[in-house]
């Protein structure tokens, strides 16, 4: 009889809740003396690691923190920034990692919004962080306890808290019986969205989601027992594409470096042997625009993920042609980091470069632990057909989707409902299943009632070999209504004028997707290497 299957209630044997916390006990009682961390001169084994995390919750415990307060930290990639991330988690504490490049006026507004108690601040970043101090009411900066990570690297600098961070940890106790969360949908951390329209919302996620991810990441890239993993993502994003959870649980040697640039990227990989990192597509560009002296010289494929903007088929074959093995996947601040990955597949084996480079381009499909990626004509609310052509909204949904906007339940609503999280991201869907992203929905160009997708116009420019970066955005037109206008960083000491350059664009697209005009500059970028179109936009607006 079929009651008989509801005859099982789940209890403390067969049912615990799902954490990434789980991953670091395991990982110690196994390989307690493998390095878990080098960051400059200083390595750590896992036990050191765990040791030091376990004296962060402590801490933060004895400091009348729990279940439910937020922690707010504002670091660069460093090794008090990977403790956090166990940490402030152990301690029953939510973590919010803020982007260590946003002005005060957000961070001030983020501190407030996110009800922060406690802000563990490197002081390498007091000329915004100090002033969003000041200009909270005075309420709210009484309750927010400062402890500063002053790191040697970057000099003697003045202090911001009370406290520094290695001083508030001494008071913990790295025994420190910390307790597995009862709930796995309980909040593990807040992250906010770049804000560039309007003030950026708060993102929640839970520690169910967070595990997931891991084990999503490490069957889908896949992972080897052992990587070794040099941390180019600031782990403020997205919270690292959680890869300090992931990285936790495959007991890798994780490298940490302060600066991004070829230098440091190419440096950290020849001196450790990295095998894997993650970056935006920028990233990738600076690498494939480095001297070929500063290359390291290796016997084996780096693994790598990008994700933000598609990246250019030709950045793709040139880091082919480096070794550098890789994989595109996508997703947002609101799905944990990435959600989809191109999937290599055999039948691509026999392409020609430039063929396998664009394929290589596409979003793909859903990761292992993701129910749902689809595409949808959002005014029909019905999936379009996978023929390539069809255009819609991308919508998503599994366990790796967050709770909801902190304290916005009417974006909450906006962003998840019918079953889906709508992206606003515009893509088309192919035969074989993959997803094709187009533009952002906002970023598509409707010029004479012709739709052009400014990331296709991209990968065109990205062939000129003088263009280092290069971003389309809409350029206000009488006539047409508005028209491609696209701004260029070319490489170091190269320069072109803008009427050579339109000469150039008329042999390699159609004529109503080729910029009308061109602006030459370095082009403004997020810390994760992502073009601020925002920036882009309002200048072009002006400009028409």
């Amino acid at each position: 009889m079929k009651q008989h299957y509801e005859a099982f209630p789940h209890n403390d044997a067969n049912f615990v809740p799902l954490s990434p916390l789980s991953f670091i006990t395991r990982t110690v009682d196994l390989f307690p003396q493998r390095t878990s961390l080098i960051y400059g001169d200083k390595h750590y084994s896992w036990a050191e690691s765990y040791a030091r995390m376990r004296q962060l919750a402590s801490a933060l415990d004895r400091a009348g923190l729990g279940i439910g307060d937020t922690v707010s930290v504002i670091a660069a990639n460093t090794p008090e920034m990977f403790e956090a991330h166990f940490g402030v988690p152990m301690a029953g504490c939510v973590l919010n990692t803020i982007n260590t490049r946003l002005e005060s006026e957000t961070i001030a507004y983020i501190l407030e919004n996110s009800d922060c108690r406690l802000l563990i601040t490197d002081t390498a970043f007091a000329p915004n962080v100090g002033p969003a101090l000041a200009a909270l009411p005075d309420d709210v900066r009484a309750r927010i306890r400062v402890v500063d990570i002053r790191d040697p690297a970057m000099g003697d600098l003045p202090p911001l808290g009370d406290e520094d961070y290695e001083a508030f940890i001494a008071g913990g106790d790295p025994a420190y019986d910390w307790q597995m969360p009862a709930d796995e949908w309980q909040a593990l951390a807040l992250g906010y969205t770049s804000g560039t329209s309007g003030r950026p919302k708060g993102v929640v996620y839970h520690h169910r989601g967070a595990y997931l991810m891991s084990m999503g990441t490490a069957t889908g890239w896949p992972l080897p027992q052992h990587p070794t993993y040099l941390y180019v993502v600031p782990m403020f994003h997205c919270n690292g594409w959680c890869h300090v959870w992931t990285m936790t649980m495959m007991a890798a040697t994780t490298v940490l470096i302060r600066e991004i640039s070829a230098e440091a990227i190419f440096g950290a990989i020849g001196t450790h042997k990295v095998t894997h990192f993650g970056g935006a597509p920028i990233v990738l560009s600076l690498l494939v625009n480095a001297p070929v002296e500063m290359r390291p010289q290796l016997d084996y494929k780096v693994r790598v993920f990008t994700a933000g903007a598609p990246p250019p088929a030709a950045i793709l074959q040139k880091m082919t042609e480096m070794d550098f093995d890789v994989m595109q996947v996508y997703g947002l601040t609101e799905t944990y980091g990435h959600v989809t990955q191109c999937v290599w597949r055999e039948d691509w084996d026999d392409l020609s470069f430039d063929e396998q480079a664009y394929l290589q381009s596409w979003q793909g499909v859903s990761f292992p632990m993701h129910e749902g990626a689809a595409v949808m004509n959002t005014d029909t609310g019905e999936l379009v057909p996978r023929d390539g052509e069809t255009q819609g909204e991308i919508v998503l949904r599994g366990n790796a989707v967050m709770k909801g906007y902190y304290k916005d339940q009417a974006a909450t609503d906006a962003a998840l409902h019918d079953g889906w999280f709508f992206s606003g991201d515009a893509a088309v869907w192919h035969p074989n299943g993959y997803i094709q992203i187009k533009d952002r929905l906002k970023d598509v160009i409707i010029s004479g009632g012709e739709n052009i997708s400014s990331v296709e116009v991209e990968g065109y420019l990205y062939r000129h070999p003088m263009v280092v970066a290069a971003a389309v955005v809409a350029l206000p037109d009488e006539k047409w209504g508005e028209v491609p206008c696209a701004f260029v960083e070319l490489k170091p000491g190269q320069s072109v004028d803008e009427a050579d350059f339109l000469d150039w664009c008329r042999g390699q697209m159609a004529g109503f997707k080729r910029p009308k005009r061109v602006v030459f500059g370095e082009l403004p970028k997020t810390s994760t290497g992502k073009i601020q179109k925002f920036v882009l936009r309002k200048q072009a607006s002006e400009m028409g």
